[in-house]
């Protein structure tokens, strides 16, 4: 049997990731009491998301169980792009727990971020290699050149000279890794999406690609804001996936971690499953933004990121709560919404003729033995 690999973040987790519900709430609150004694200048991001909202009520039980525990600066991050139901729900939020909840904005917002440096495509990964390609012109078929060469590390180290400060790139395009050794289902490589390179080279992309619009209209206004405080506080979870469920270098575990500045990240949901969250949702009562209670929504984030697979499918749930916000988010990342579109249609049609081929093999060798 084929030995399943798993990172540092599922081997070296602590002991109350794998609690049943009641206990693991119990410890975590423990944890957040701890981390607020020894780091008391604390920051959180609210995004009036079903995690934030799970997050926000831990932290407040916290508070309410050791009164002496110094209150956290709750800030809410409004890219211009946001569902009526969550703005409401995050006026909403700070009048249950009798908190602030400040809202912050980018000084360039998401419309002319994504004019400016692209829109993004399947994943921040994903768009960060086509954006590199686009703007470096490497060609493609240095791939093939990998794949046909004996000596692939060799190979790798000719491309680097040929291509100076390309490295990313070319270990994207050719799915291996800067020792040159073949890696071709991370994360980090262009194939991670099946047949996206053969997909690109048939298909290239008319428009301007690239994640620059969450880093300008989310990163570095939280990066702004956050930076005068000691302990950052998020929400996030290992099984959103993505970059959240890769190993960071200060920390294999995820839940507390140490930057280079010394100032401290703090992820006090990292090991809640989903599973968690409905358990913890029913037992306390917790009632989430009108973006899932009414809309349907299962995930919330930046509205219309291209990002999420179910973007068009959830932009038509909105659309009838809220219809000039959909076509909004129709006039910003449309092109991304069509080209995911032709993608689609093309793996699944690579996939049918691979089968089909599959199954006329097997044929041939069974006629040959009769």
């Amino acid at each position: 049997m084929k030995e399943t690999y798993k990172s540092r973040v599922y081997t070296d987790r602590p002991l109350y990731a794998d609690y049943d519900a009641p206990e693991k709430f119990q410890a975590i609150i423990g944890i957040i009491m701890t981390h607020l004694r020894a780091h008391p200048k604390a920051i959180c991001s609210y995004s009036g998301g079903s995690d934030s909202d799970i997050l926000i009520d831990l932290i407040e039980t916290a508070r309410k169980i050791a009164p002496s525990l110094p209150p956290v600066k709750y800030v809410f991050f409004n890219t211009g792009l946001e569902m009526k139901a969550i703005k409401d729900h995050v006026n909403a939020t700070a009048e249950k727990y009798g908190v602030a909840i400040e809202e912050c904005r980018p000084e360039i917002g998401i419309v002319q971020a994504s004019r400016t440096y692209g829109i993004p495509f399947v994943s921040k990964i994903m768009s960060s290699g086509l954006s590199e390609w686009q703007k470096k012109g490497v060609p493609l078929s240095i791939a093939d050149e990998y794949e046909q060469a004996e000596d692939k590390t060799g190979k790798r180290r000719e491309l680097k000279e040929r291509y100076p400060k390309c490295e990313f790139l070319i270990n994207f395009l050719c799915c291996c890794n800067s020792a040159g050794e073949p890696r071709p289902n991370i994360q980090l490589v262009i194939n991670s999406s099946k047949y996206m390179r053969d997909f690109i080279a048939d298909n290239p992309p008319d428009f301007q690609i690239s994640a620059k619009c969450c880093d300008y209209c989310k990163k570095q206004v939280a990066h702004n804001v956050q930076k005068e405080y000691e302990m950052v506080i998020t929400g996030e979870r290992r099984d959103e996936g993505g970059m959240r469920s890769v190993p960071r270098k200060d920390n294999t575990a995820l839940c507390f971690t140490e930057s280079g500045s010394g100032q401290y990240r703090f992820r006090p949901l990292y090991y809640v499953s989903d599973k968690d969250k409905a358990w913890y949702k029913e037992r306390f009562g917790i009632r989430y933004s009108d973006a899932y209670e009414v809309y349907g929504l299962t995930r919330t984030g930046c509205c219309g990121c291209p990002i999420s697979h179910k973007a068009v499918d959830d932009l038509e749930k909105i659309r009838p709560y809220e219809p000039n916000l959909v076509k909004a988010a129709w006039n910003v990342f449309g092109k991304s919404y069509e080209y995911r579109k032709k993608y689609n249609e093309y793996k699944q049609n690579r996939m049918q003729e691979e089968k089909f081929c599959g199954q006329i093999t097997i044929q041939d060798y069974l006629s040959q033995l009769l």
